[in-house]
């Protein structure tokens, strides 16, 4: 199981800096229409932001500020804006400001979240990690950087904490149970903190890298949950992306849930579409991004046809149950991939 978790390469790994490009040229399959809708999907994001730095929206139930907010906030940096410089630098810098101040209210536990609108918070509290782990880098100010670390140390550790005997996590901190969506999640950010230079605990990354070994199916892909049978397509997307952003290409696992989400989208992409739309995207844009450059160009036209063709007015996308801010965020991480401008999302 160490081996294994080596393999997805969480330890001796360089930081990366990030770095932001001045005057981006236009990626290959970006065309114009498509930077008018990213433009259009930014000042939708920066004009819905709330006082207090959040995003919220109602769904499933009720609103997930912390998760919304983390991802809002990697749309924003993916289109170059950093809490220091871009066009919307006042809006990261604000929805860091919102993470940190919600995390630091629950200094006792290391949860990011808010617990009185938030009972099911893992999601939003791995996004959080991925997030700020990515800000982390970029900001300027040492004691707006410090903040940033001793909330990532305390949720790191409460991640650690958290964690199954199966070596995935729930809905919930210390309920003991996991499930793939949750755990993937987690991964990535804790990959995104260790990028940073944050420590995280080998053992946490032994038995998370082995949660997805053990959920793999005879066809490649990744069940629900381990014991659980049925591959499940947005996990097993989710599965190569958390993997390949570690930068393990040659990863067994990771090669056979590749295989299945190549073998996919050639045959039947609309696979992707059912259920958890924009959740699947999100996963399955970086796992083409990242494994290929042959990938990418059989998968995004289609993707990005879909995102312009089904954009509001207003600049939106409705985001499956959840939400306009749910799905524009995400809408606009899988259309500005390729301008690389996040570590966890670069080749």
């Amino acid at each position: 199981m160490g081996a294994a978790a080596a393999a997805f390469g969480f330890h001796g790994f360089a930081p990366r800096a990030w770095a932001q490009k001045a005057e981006p040229e236009r990626p290959d399959l970006i065309t114009a229409e498509t930077e008018a809708a990213i433009k259009r999907a930014l000042r939708y994001l920066a004009r819905t932001q709330g006082r207090d730095g959040s995003w919220r929206t109602a769904g499933w139930g009720g609103g997930y500020p912390t998760a919304m907010t983390a991802l809002a906030a990697l749309a924003l940096m993916a289109g170059g804006n950093t809490p220091v410089e871009g066009e919307y630098s006042r809006n990261v810098r604000l929805a860091i400001d919102h993470l940190v101040n919600t995390a630091n209210a629950n200094r006792d536990t290391g949860v990011i979240a808010d617990l009185s609108v938030e009972q099911s918070c893992m999601h939003g509290h791995g996004f959080a990690m991925l997030a700020l782990g990515e800000a982390y880098g970029m900001e300027q100010d040492k004691s707006r950087q410090t903040s940033i670390r001793l909330v990532l140390e305390r949720a790191i550790k409460l991640t650690g904490g958290s964690q199954s005997a199966a070596g995935g996590w729930l809905y919930q901190p210390n309920s003991g149970g996991d499930e793939g969506s949750v755990t993937v999640t987690q991964i990535q950010g804790l990959r995104s903190c260790r990028n940073a230079g944050i420590k995280v605990p080998k053992t946490i990354i032994d038995k998370a890298c082995n949660y997805i070994k053990m959920s793999q199916q005879s066809d490649g892909g990744i069940a629900y949950r381990v014991g659980q049978g049925g591959t499940q397509p947005p996990i097993t997307a989710a599965a190569v992306a958390v993997m390949y952003s570690a930068g393990q290409y040659e990863n067994d696992v990771a090669h056979k849930c590749l295989d299945y989400c190549v073998k996919q989208v050639k045959s039947n992409p609309g696979l992707f579409d059912q259920g958890h739309k924009f959740y699947a995207m999100l996963y399955l844009a970086q796992a083409m991004y990242l494994s290929s450059e042959e990938n990418w160009k059989m998968y995004f036209p289609r993707t990005r046809d879909d995102l312009l063709r089904t954009q509001s007015e207003a600049g939106a996308w409705h985001g499956d149950g959840v939400g306009d801010t749910y799905g524009t965020a995400i809408g606009l991480i899988v259309l500005q991939l390729p301008y690389a401008n996040l570590p966890i999302f670069q080749r």
